[in-house]
């Protein structure tokens, strides 16, 4: 099989990947079998060598100018280009990605990095970008809003001790500090949903490969940022009691695909930490591993907010330490069956 060799189909616009639409959903589908008949392109059950391309956070919040986290990078147009070159790598390789897995970052308005858990003594929220640290806590600069404890389901005392704990634990663990973003990815919200052409090559893929998408929640836990899909960055209270869990059958999932190719956003965040975690697995099971994971370089942009924040140096250094140990970095228009290790 050759790979990179489809075409794309008539119905991309690539001028339309920084828009918010409905997809036609019978309409690709009926478009997705007439495709599959004319390049004979075979079910993902029949395929010999299993690829997963997992995408991570594609989601309007991120990826649309003027939605709450635009991830621009530093061109300013970042995710938009992103995701131009992502469904063209999708359409292009639709005969041998055998599943897709899209995360999507899923909150509501009280969660630990949202300006409403925090105040002050004069009553004010943390304004959005806020980086508080254990210090902050521990002087009484930012304290848990106690109007949450019903809410929550923990007194006041427990809140404060447990912030004071996970800053100290995002400190130890050498994290970001927590950050205070603005209210985004917010459940049935227009920003929740996945960039429409992502959704679109997504169930024309799945139509074509007869492949059902692997959807994976994340982020909805109001005790701990989420960046990875994999793990949550805290995951036990200062008492030892449980907050959250890894996500262990995705981790094994993952490790038994023969390629797992990432991308999505935000490059320094999200994926970093992603792709952080999932070396951490493979450092446990087997460093091999490393060489069947496949970075699209092209494919992800850091957060950068101009004048406030930049984390593109953090987002290169992160990437260059995945690939000095083992991990391939790869560009979507590279011809997938010329990287090193794919064999279709």
């Amino acid at each position: 099989m050759v790979s990179n060799s489809l075409p794309l189909p008539p119905h991309f616009n690539p001028r339309k990947v920084g828009e918010v639409w409905k997809v036609p959903y019978q309409k690709r589908a009926e478009d997705a079998e007439a495709w599959k008949k004319q390049h004979r392109i075979q079910p993902a059950s029949q395929d010999r060598f299993r690829i997963s391309l997992l995408l991570v956070d594609v989601q309007n919040t991120f990826c649309i100018p003027e939605f709450e986290l635009y991830v621009g990078g530093t061109s300013g147009t970042g995710a938009v280009d992103d995701n131009r070159r992502l469904c063209d790598f999708i359409y292009r390789n639709l005969d041998v990605v055998t599943e897709i897995c899209p995360t999507m970052d899923t909150h509501q308005a009280v969660q630990i990095f949202h300006s409403i858990f925090l105040i002050n003594d004069r009553g004010e929220h943390p304004p959005p970008y806020t980086s508080v640290t254990r210090e902050d806590i521990e002087q009484g600069v930012w304290k848990f809003n106690s109007e949450l404890s019903s809410d929550l389901q923990i007194d006041t005392a427990y809140g404060q001790e447990y912030l004071r704990h996970y800053t100290r634990k995002l400190k130890e663990g050498d994290k970001y500090d927590l950050t205070i973003w603005p209210y985004h990815a917010m459940l049935g919200g227009i920003g929740h949903a996945l960039v429409s052409a992502v959704e679109e090559a997504i169930f024309f893929h799945s139509l074509a490969r007869y492949s059902q998408p692997d959807f994976q929640v994340k982020g909805s836990n109001p005790l701990t940022e989420n960046y990875s899909v994999l793990s949550p960055e805290v995951l036990a209270g200062p008492k030892g009691d449980l907050i959250a869990e890894k996500n262990v059958k995705f981790i094994q999932k993952l490790l038994n695909f023969d390629a797992v190719i990432i991308a999505g956003q935000a490059k320094s965040h999200c994926v970093a930490w992603t792709i952080e975690d999932l070396l951490n697995e493979i450092y446990v099971s087997d460093k091999k591993l490393a060489e069947k994971v496949y970075l699209l370089e092209d494919c992800s942009s850091p957060v950068v907010i101009p004048g406030v924040i930049d984390y593109t140096k953090q987002a290169n250094e992160a990437f260059q330490k995945f690939a000095d140990a083992g991990m391939r970095l790869v560009r979507s228009t590279d011809p997938i069956g010329s990287w090193p290790g794919i064999n279709i």
